[in-house]
């Protein structure tokens, strides 16, 4: 059996659809599906029953998924022993971190981990939604609390509070809340209720269980944005508007409290270069405690 065919398999397995894995494989549809029918047959056995829908596992496909996932977890973890070997560390490492970590913290200090660590080459995916390590979308990817299940390794970065804020011109017009249940009287931003990925991100209804969003946003740069523009008050996260003289705090008693943590898969637990980005972040993050839970 060539093993080629069985990652041509894992793409079809992760996608549910042979268009997808072909796209992400980059090559047609037709190679694939002739790799996948000569793999059944070295097999001598049908591991995908299609339909117009896609491609669905059938219970052989189901159980050589589990061959060739753990074949790959240990063809993966050989190669990084192999990496180990280097000096220094190098390669590619993706982060993967919320939006409003990724794009307001992490981005500007790239330059300090790349000057520590010329030959490493970064790779920054900040988005709202969660990451499969699994499926290799991140090499470490920064959480909201630990997870509960999966082979992962974690470490905490840091905790970090989030407050409420206005602009001087929003407040000038519609008036400061001194009480939580003052927040009915105005225009609040708060996130999608129906897009928000985990409930570690319900911080809304955390401060005030009347919260009703005027306008709901699905990223913490977008929500900043809409504060910014004197539209609304807006729960955000204190290190997004440290320093910014923009921003005013308002009820400083209503501060939720989350936790950061690096997370990755246990099959790149000796990586060199994962370690580096890992430690990097923490003892920056550490570094920089006070931006993060101002007070504390």
């Amino acid at each position: 059996m060539d093993w080629n065919d069985a990652k041509h398999f894992l793409a079809v397995a992760r996608e549910g659809q042979v268009l997808a894995a072909a796209g992400r494989l980059g090559i047609s549809q037709a190679t694939l599906s002739r790799r996948i029918a000569a793999l059944e047959e070295a097999v001598g056995a049908r591991l995908f029953a299609r339909s117009t829908r896609g491609a669905a596992l059938t219970d052989a496909g189901r159980l050589f998924l589990e061959t060739a996932e753990r074949v790959e977890a240990e063809m993966l973890a050989a190669a990084e022993r192999l990496k180990a070997v280097e000096a220094a560390p190098g390669g590619t490492v993706r982060i993967g971190a919320p939006d409003g970590l990724g794009s307001a913290y992490l981005a500007p200090r790239l330059g300090l981990l790349g000057a520590r660590y010329p030959a490493l080459r970064v790779q920054l995916v900040p988005l709202t939604r969660s990451f499969s390590l699994s499926q290799r979308e991140a090499d470490v990817a920064i959480m909201i609390g630990r997870p509960q299940k999966g082979r992962l390794r974690a470490r905490r970065l840091a905790d970090y509070t989030l407050g409420l804020y206005a602009t001087r011109d929003y407040l000038a017009a519609h008036g400061t809340p001194q009480r939580v249940e003052d927040l009915a009287r105005h225009r609040l931003v708060g996130y999608v209720d129906d897009l928000i990925p985990t409930a570690e991100l319900n911080y809304a209804e955390e401060v005030w269980r009347g919260w009703t969003s005027a306008f709901e946003v699905a990223t913490a740069i977008g929500q900043r944005e809409v504060v910014a523009s004197g539209a609304a008050i807006g729960l955000l996260h204190d290190f997004m508007v440290a320093a910014d003289p923009r921003f005013v705090p308002l009820l400083a008693d209503r501060k939720p409290v989350r936790s950061y943590v690096a997370v990755w898969h246990e099959n790149l637990a000796g990586s060199r270069r994962l370690s580096a980005v890992v430690d990097f972040l923490a003892e920056q993050m550490k570094r920089e405690r006070a931006l993060f839970s101002p007070g504390s």
